[in-house]
């Protein structure tokens, strides 16, 4: 198989993350090409690729502290989100989605009469469990820190009455798109949401987050309407069916802390990072 393919890139990727979340800084490029099993010259290079940094640079990303610095230097408030383009359809951060969201009546009919197709793909961060319907995408979810069932259940239990058929196949496209390998390049990730109304506003606010920015849960009750709702805002936020596309990670405490992340907060490093990483390395391209 090409190194240049997507599905070598994520299984290269997934395990380089891994094994420099958990080594920490003290791990050396020299150690780290060895554990991959590749002379430094080619990892570093298909890592770089990649990720768009050197995997040093990537380290102090990774950095406990980095979630404050990107509070101070890019929290975005999302009251200028529309102003930027930032809408909620269209082109949203640094992807192309579409988005629909269900009538409050077929909610509370918790996915009667719905064929949920689902199916495990690999990304950059571990293996994902990616749902969908006929009209897109409805869920994503990461299997590294729970486990490939409990994730699975999890994903199928938010609706009971839906029938599931594993359906990897049908999934594909989409899942490649989500993870960055967009199988046309003007293709559009369809996304089904399926939720309360509250917490819809709350996704679709999720949605207007630039790709390398956060913002805080106080925030997006501000923006929503509901200043003083931010526990429930933060309950929503962690009830994001939709992973990575519906950028949950992106949301911190005012404080500059991680606060939660219902896939496991070293994923939620593992992404911020990733993408900050990626945007630097986006804005040095733009400023030479």
């Amino acid at each position: 198989m090409s190194d240049l393919s997507p599905d070598y890139h994520y299984n290269v990727i997934a395990r380089a993350l891994r094994e420099i979340d958990a080594a920490g800084p003290g791990l050396t490029l020299d150690a780290l090409a060895a554990r991959m099993g590749m002379s430094v010259a080619h990892f570093q290079r298909l890592f770089s690729a990649w990720v768009g940094v050197s995997p040093k640079r990537y380290q102090q990303y990774l950095a406990l502290d980095h979630a404050r610095a990107l509070l101070a230097t890019r929290h975005t408030t999302l009251d200028a989100a529309d102003g930027a383009g930032l809408s909620g359809s269209g082109r949203l951060h640094d992807l192309f989605l579409t988005w629909e969201a269900m009538t409050p009546g077929a909610y509370a009919r918790a996915g009667e009469g719905l064929t949920i197709r689902h199916g495990w793909f690999d990304s950059p961060f571990g293996r994902a469990i990616v749902t969908g319907t006929d009209r897109g995408i409805c869920g994503i979810g990461f299997g590294a820190e729970m486990g490939q069932e409990a994730a699975l259940d999890d994903m199928l239990r938010r609706w009971p009455k839906a029938q599931f058929k594993d359906d990897p196949g049908f999934l594909r496209p989409w899942a490649m798109q989500a993870f960055g390998a967009r199988a046309g390049q003007n293709a559009d990730t369809p996304l089904f949401l399926i939720g309360a109304p509250f917490q819809i506003k709350v996704w679709e606010a999720l949605l207007r987050i630039p790709s390398g920015h956060v913002t805080t849960y106080s925030d997006i009750a501000t923006v929503i309407g509901h200043p003083k709702a931010v526990r429930a805002v933060g309950t929503a936020v962690g009830r994001n069916p939709v992973s990575l596309l519906i950028p949950c990670h992106r949301a911190l405490r005012k404080s500059g802390a991680l606060g939660g992340y219902h896939w496991g907060l070293p994923v939620k490093r593992a992404i911020l990072a990733y993408e900050s990483a990626r945007a630097d390395a986006t804005s040095a391209d733009t400023a030479m």
